[in-house]
């Protein structure tokens, strides 16, 4: 049985990522729409699954977890190594971000360059263009966007972030679900465990998105939802970069707690202001993410 290499990496990473436990369902169209591709590789990856014995196929209802997935079960599984696009995604990121590749560019060229076969090129591209960080120009050609890939713009993202996060928790009606926090919490602790040095720089990335994300949509405004979704997509280059540093990770997730701790308090005024302190703390870390960048 065939699947797609990259596609059993994401579907256990999210299973382990979310904490799903025995009996969760795994849909296959919701997945399949998560990781914008088609329900067959999707469907093969969960039969495999499936015969391994960590799901369980329950007939026209679908699939449901069997056994909880940890990093020790992806190894075994053999599925924590990276597929050939997703080592490729990072290798023209750091390049983006060294200026050592033009802003426009043709398909032909990044194929070349880093010996890809079509099907990895047209996975690769359209990775890069989900994420907003390259866009197909009209007529013909690609071109990398500029935004976001010097310190100057990423000192910008978090002057707005630090003007409208701690905004967002003192909207009226702010409501963070118990099951939203606790899910915040397990992904503080998981890193806290040892996830900060063993985590990829998709899974970290990511990770720090949901909570700054979570918090703002228990807002309920949705322009600023809309506002904080759109920096996170595009500020998603520098903050591969700034990985290449993970010590800070530590004091970050311990702020990410006390926000939290406050917000189940309901001492709002207080998680703003921990929030802002958290922002302000990475924005006194500009000048190590400058050389990060300019290395």
């Amino acid at each position: 049985m065939s699947t797609d290499k990259s596609i059993p990496y994401l579907i256990l990473d999210f299973i382990r990522e979310e904490g799903l436990v025995k009996g969760s369902h795994l849909p296959a169209q919701k997945l399949a729409d998560r990781f914008n591709v088609s329900r067959s590789p999707v469907n093969n990856t969960l039969a495999l699954l499936a015969l391994k014995g960590f799901l369980i196929h329950r007939p026209n209802r679908g699939y449901f977890l069997e056994k909880p997935i940890n990093t020790k079960l992806q190894m075994q599984l053999g599925a924590v190594q990276r597929d050939p696009v997703s080592s490729t995604y990072f290798k023209v990121a750091d390049d983006v971000l060294k200026g050592a590749l033009p802003l426009k560019f043709t398909e032909s060229f990044i194929k070349n360059k880093y010996a890809l076969s079509t099907t990895q090129l047209k996975a690769l591209l359209n990775r890069i263009a989900n994420e907003g960080w390259a866009n197909r120009k009209a007529g013909y050609g690609w071109e990398f966007s500029p935004m976001l890939t010097t310190p100057d713009s990423l000192l910008q993202s978090y002057r707005l972030r630090l003007a409208l996060e701690p905004a967002a928790l003192l909207e009226p009606g702010y409501h963070l679900s118990p099951e939203a926090l606790d899910k915040c919490r397990a992904a503080e602790h998981h890193l806290l465990d040892g996830g900060i040095e063993t985590d990829s720089p998709d899974q970290l990335h990511e990770r720090g998105v949901r909570f700054h994300e979570a918090l703002v949509e228990a807002s309920g405004n949705t322009f600023f939802i809309d506002t904080i979704r759109r920096v996170n997509r595009v500020r998603r280059l520098i903050s591969y970069r700034s990985m290449q540093d993970r010590n800070r990770y530590t004091e970050h997730c311990q702020q990410h707690l006390q926000v939290l701790d406050l917000i189940a308090k309901n001492k709002l005024l207080d998680a703003a202001q921990m929030m802002r302190i958290h922002l302000q703390s990475t924005l006194g870390n500009l000048q190590k993410i400058r050389r990060l960048l300019g290395s």
